[in-house]
């Protein structure tokens, strides 16, 4: 079986686990009982590793695919010789149960994930014969159950594998072989049937009460939506699909924000550029707060960054925190890599990777993103309390300290250490930030002293890190450009009027860019410790629109903005990188940060278009 096109999955959530739908109806992607646990279903990396399929006998090619507007319903319509059905797909979202859930630390609101998926079908015209294949392989599929019946029907059967424990339960009578439960039923137009799956959930008993359960959970989405400011502007549909799939990204019971969905989709078809995503990074937490804040999301602005102040906190109130580029959803520091040879990869794609062999890399980025974050929170009505900002102080002098040492830089480099210039930007953040953060608590002495510092830092990158043609390089010592150096205008490091931003960010957009679309850096020219090519990198083309705009250069940002709202996957979601070539995704699916540079760049492009008609009319 080939590989559906990566942009071509829909992507489900509940908010305590996702999974990916792939065009003919077979969910390839689901991972329990946490989004970073061990797969059941894995057909994403492996065609042989798992899958469950819901829709018609003999036809696999959908005629339409959609999600129901504001929702993380999808809707799959299929025309099949002798009629027409429609699947609707859903994590069910339903009331709190009487006890709290073990690991829940941050509130769930008024509706809770039931651990359920449901999959309801409707013939509406002629008559559709309808099948169910469920095949769960375990732990990656290294562990196969055995499916049971439940009960004295055919309506319910359970498996269970690797300390997971699965029920199927429906209007579509089943049958069992070993690891496989099928099913089939005709409808004809006007009828429903549906299967669930539950996980420590419960499997609904009527067509009746699974419509009951779809109709909630469309509710919750939308009631969701309503709690945001979105603009009444033609890019509206895509601000509102990113806010929805960084909520699906979210993980309910901490306030995490994974930075995938998977691990281990391809930068490069058959390549080794292949990691594993299904964690928080610290680099995307100012973006996160900046987006939720700026869309009326304050809620989850707050949770999220209590699920950060969580992470980097240690046991000990008095002990230094200690901060690292990453955390696992739970809050976990040790994400050790490893990699599963057994299965074959996306497009044999290897090796399959679970951890990140990252985690405890030297990034200095992680200072200046952390303080920004802080001052993001408290421009967002957030307070930081005493012994909080005693711990972030001596974070901003560890910044102020390390500036001067290399490090790996944002793109998490496997090769030698580097004085990367975006990495000495953020030192400069940090110790900018503290020392706007001290000043409004009233702490005049702490604030000049962080000042100095900020203005020392600031002097040694525009010495050392500025070549002779007056555009900022990659690290000291190159002519290099990286896509990284966006960051500067975008940071606040130089005023975006200034001649060196203006003529790095033009550098980028001309040097830098693969038929438009922005690379990272030019992979033959940097010791990244890593072989292959990569595609170009969304979330720098989304940063060089933000950049373009506040240069001034509006008409280039809005061309390239269009361009890459059309590289948009059918389900307007982003993987993390493009080929220019091919306009085929790459990379893990769908990205939080190539959502989040999508918001701002939209945000910055709107508000330009706004201050341009003003202008005109005469009212600016």
């Amino acid at each position: 079986m080939r590989f559906p096109p990566i942009a071509d999955y829909a992507f489900l959530s509940d908010c305590e686990v996702s999974t990916l739908v792939a065009p003919d109806g077979a969910v390839e992607w689901l991972c329990l009982p946490r989004p970073d646990s061990p797969s059941v279903f894995a057909a994403l990396l492996d065609r042989t590793a798992g899958f469950f399929r819901f829709g018609p006998t003999n036809t696999n090619v959908p005629q339409q695919r959609r999600y129901l507007p504001g929702t993380m319903v999808l809707e799959t319509t299929w025309h099949t010789p002798s009629g027409w059905m429609r699947v609707q797909d859903v994590l069910v979202m339903g009331p709190l149960a009487e006890h709290r859930r073990e690991g829940y630390r941050r509130s769930p609101g008024n509706a809770i994930a039931q651990r359920t998926l449901l999959r309801i079908a409707t013939c509406f015209d002629g008559r559709v014969e309808l099948e169910v294949n469920c095949l769960p392989l375990f732990d990656y599929a290294r562990n196969q159950g055995r499916w049971e019946f439940d009960g004295s029907g055919y309506d319910r059967a359970k498996i269970a594998g690797s300390g997971v424990e699965l029920t199927l339960g429906g209007s579509v009578p089943l049958g069992v072989v070993g690891a496989r439960c099928t099913g089939r039923t005709t409808l004809e137009a006007g009828e429903s049937a549906f299967v669930a799956l539950a996980w420590d959930g419960v499997v609904p008993e009527t067509v009746a009460e699974a419509q009951e359960q779809l109709a909630g959970t469309e509710k919750y989405w939308r009631n969701w939506m309503s709690m945001a400011t979105f603009p009444d502007h033609r890019f509206r549909p895509h601000i509102e699909r990113s806010a929805l799939a960084l909520k699906g990204l979210s993980y309910a019971p901490t306030g995490a924000i994974m930075a995938a969905a998977t691990t281990s989709l391809p930068e490069t078809p058959g390549g080794e550029r292949n990691w594993d995503y299904r964690y928080t990074w610290i680099r995307d937490t100012s973006f996160m707060l900046r987006a939720l804040h700026g869309l009326g999301f304050n809620g989850e602005a707050f949770d999220y960054f209590a699920f950060v102040l969580d992470a980097v906190a240690t046991d000990k109130v008095d002990a230094p925190w200690d901060l690292q580029i990453m955390y696992g959803i739970g809050g976990e520091r040790d994400l050790p890599e490893h990699t599963l040879d057994h299965l074959s990869g996306y497009r044999g794609s290897r090796p399959v990777r679970t951890g990140n062999g990252a985690f405890d890399q030297h990034q200095h980025d992680v200072w200046g993103m952390l303080l920004d974050s802080v001052e993001e929170h408290l421009r967002g009505g957030g307070q930081i309390a005493p012994m909080a900002w005693k711990h972030l102080s001596e974070l901003v002098d560890t910044a102020i300290e390390r500036s001067a040492e290399p490090d790996q830089g944002i793109w998490e480099m496997r090769g030698e250490p580097q004085h990367f210039t975006a990495s000495k930007v953020l030192c400069w953040v940090a110790a900018d930030r503290g020392a706007r953060i001290a000043e409004s608590r009233g702490d005049a002495q702490q604030a000049a002293s962080w000042q100095a510092s900020a203005d020392r830092i600031k002097a040694e990158i525009c010495e050392k890190g500025l070549s002779e043609r007056g555009v900022f390089t990659q690290h000291y010592g190159t002519t290099d450009l990286d896509a990284s150096l966006l960051l500067l205008p975008i940071m606040g490091f130089l005023p975006p009027d200034d001649k060196r931003v203006r003529a790095t960010v033009l550098a980028i957009a001309d040097e830098l860019t693969q038929d438009g679309l922005v690379l990272r850096y030019r992979v033959d020219r940097t010791d990244d410790g890593l072989s292959g090519e990569e595609g170009t990198f969304t979330i720098c083309s989304f940063w060089l629109v933000s950049a373009l705009v506040m240069i001034g250069e509006h008409d280039a940002a809005e061309a390239l903005f269009e361009k890459l709202l059309s590289f948009a996957g059918p389900m307007l979601l982003y993987a993390e990188e493009i080929d220019a070539t091919t306009g085929q995704h790459l990379g893990n699916f769908p990205q939080a940060f190539t959502h989040l540079a999508l918001i701002d760049a939209a945000t910055r492009l709107i508000a330009a278009e706004h201050q341009e008609e003003e202008a005109s009319t005469g009212l600016g």
